[in-house]
């Protein structure tokens, strides 16, 4: 019998699936990744045993943990908030960081990559609304950043992050998501040497299907996998 969790992960997939064929694209072009801040092991492993291979994590301590002991083949990504002094661990328990936001993090993250002798894939995170409270590099300086990141050896810019504003209808975000689609655009027309740019991860529990209409290709899904977080 499918658990909670899995019965979950099932309508999510089927709502994306939707969403992406409502866009003209296919639904193999969006990944789903769990959101695993302060989800117990059990639940994390119900949604591995579901297909979800990869997992978000928003504290170096918590995902240490987690990665070091749970011993399970999957990808695990940095989404939240990343100190350059955090770095170091950063580049080695991760697969992909995706809250790049300055040149001086960046630059640590390239040192760090470079002594563990592995080229770490990141996401520039991009602050599209410009609220103060949301981190980020502001939209208009997205594309100098991304030129100056590209010159560094051991990092491999993938694509574009953001998380628009907070709001009831999940239509108000629709144009943030936009925003940083055409943004992605721009930067790929610039041909930037070494630059994929084929990521944009945007979308949460509440978004995440006009998030996928407006050309997601990772989700980031907690609370509508595994409920409403207990602090």
């Amino acid at each position: 019998m499918m658990s909670a969790v899995g019965d979950n992960i099932q309508k999510i997939r089927e709502e994306i699936a939707k969403a992406a064929l409502r866009s003209g694209r296919e639904p193999s072009a969006v990944r789903l990744m769990a959101v695993t801040k302060t989800v117990d092991d059990d639940r994390i492993l119900e949604a591995i045993e579901a297909g979800v291979d990869i997992m978000g994590e928003n504290y170096i301590q918590e995902a240490k943990r987690k990665i070091e002991t749970m011993d399970v083949t999957v990808k695990w990504h940095m989404i939240g908030h990343l100190q350059s002094n955090k770095a170091k661990y950063a580049v080695r328990l991760f697969d992909m960081v995706h809250s790049v936001d300055r040149m001086g993090l960046a630059a640590e993250l390239d040192k760090r990559s470079a002594a563990a002798g592995r080229v770490t894939s990141i996401l520039i995170e991009v602050n599209v609304s410009g609220e103060e409270s949301k981190r980020g590099v502001r939209s208009d300086d997205a594309p100098a950043l991304v030129r100056e990141i590209a010159r560094l050896d051991n990092l491999s810019i993938r694509g574009l992050m953001t998380m628009p504003p907070w709001c009831d209808d999940p239509e108000d975000a629709r144009p943030y998501f936009a925003a940083l689609r055409e943004l992605r655009d721009r930067i790929v027309a610039e041909e930037i040497p070494g630059i994929g740019m084929r990521e944009l991860s945007m979308g949460m529990s509440g978004d995440y299907r006009v998030a996928v209409e407006e050309g997601a290709t990772i989700v980031r899904v907690g609370t509508a996998i595994f409920g409403a977080r207990v602090y």
